[in-house]
């Protein structure tokens, strides 16, 4: 015999809740009622609630996927312009155009002529912060301005990927909130949703195998037939 299981996404969850209410209300007098009033008023309230949660939750997602793929763009930008400048800065010391212990004011060993590891925001940030104080530093003791790429470039672009990353970090609050909400009601629709099935196995108990399973669907409830189990044809 198949067995029942609950919906296990969400989509599958409201399309079983709405299975239910649309064929609840189709019966000619109240003897007929194969899912009671009360149950059905809980269950239409409460798709409401549950299809906005799904809705929003779906809003919050696709904003930030679609702003993920701009801010990626940027990040590349701006990791390409610090990076470039520390070049520049490290050639500039090497040719003893600037001094080595200068370094220091960009929170760089003078003896260390690497690029520090960009691969992360938080490191885009820390280097982003670190060469445009040293640079506005030095320049403010009476150096030469590095140039090309300028720092006021590098500021543009650092800017840019900055506000993509706030903006970002808001979305994924905004999703994780979401997802929250959605998850708190899971619990509640399947309860409803094997409350919806109970009532609808009971109400067609007497109705031979095949016939039941089958008008049983048309409620929404949903059958699984084991590993190896015949199915009817």
């Amino acid at each position: 015999m198949p067995y029942r299981r609950l919906p296990n996404t969400d989509q599958a969850r409201i399309n079983a809740l709405k299975n239910a209410v649309e064929n609840g209300h189709s019966f000619s007098s109240y003897s007929d009622q194969i899912i009671s009033t009360k149950t059905l008023i809980e269950a239409e309230n409460f798709l409401i609630r549950f299809e906005q949660a799904h809705d929003y939750y779906k809003q919050c997602y696709n904003n930030q996927v679609t702003s993920s793929r701009k801010f990626q763009s940027s990040t590349k930008i701006a990791r390409l312009y610090i990076s470039h400048f520390i070049q520049v800065l490290n050639l500039a010391v090497i040719r003893s155009e600037i001094k080595s212990e200068l370094k220091n004011l960009y929170g760089l060993e003078p003896g260390n002529f690497s690029v520090p590891d960009l691969t992360n925001d938080s490191s885009v940030i820390e280097w982003g912060d670190k060469i445009i104080k040293g640079e506005k530093e030095r320049t403010r003791r009476g150096g030469s301005p590095i140039y090309n790429p300028t720092i006021a470039k590098v500021c543009v672009h650092y800017e840019i990927f900055k506000d993509g990353y706030e903006q970002q970090k808001n979305l994924q609050w905004q999703t994780s909130r979401s997802l929250e909400l959605l998850s708190s009601l899971r619990g509640k629709a399947d309860e409803i949703i094997l409350d919806i099935w109970n009532q609808v196995e009971k109400y067609f108990e007497n109705l031979s195998g095949t016939e039941r399973l089958d008008t049983c669907r048309k409620y929404g409830v949903i059958y699984y037939y084991r590993t190896g189990e015949k199915k009817p044809q």
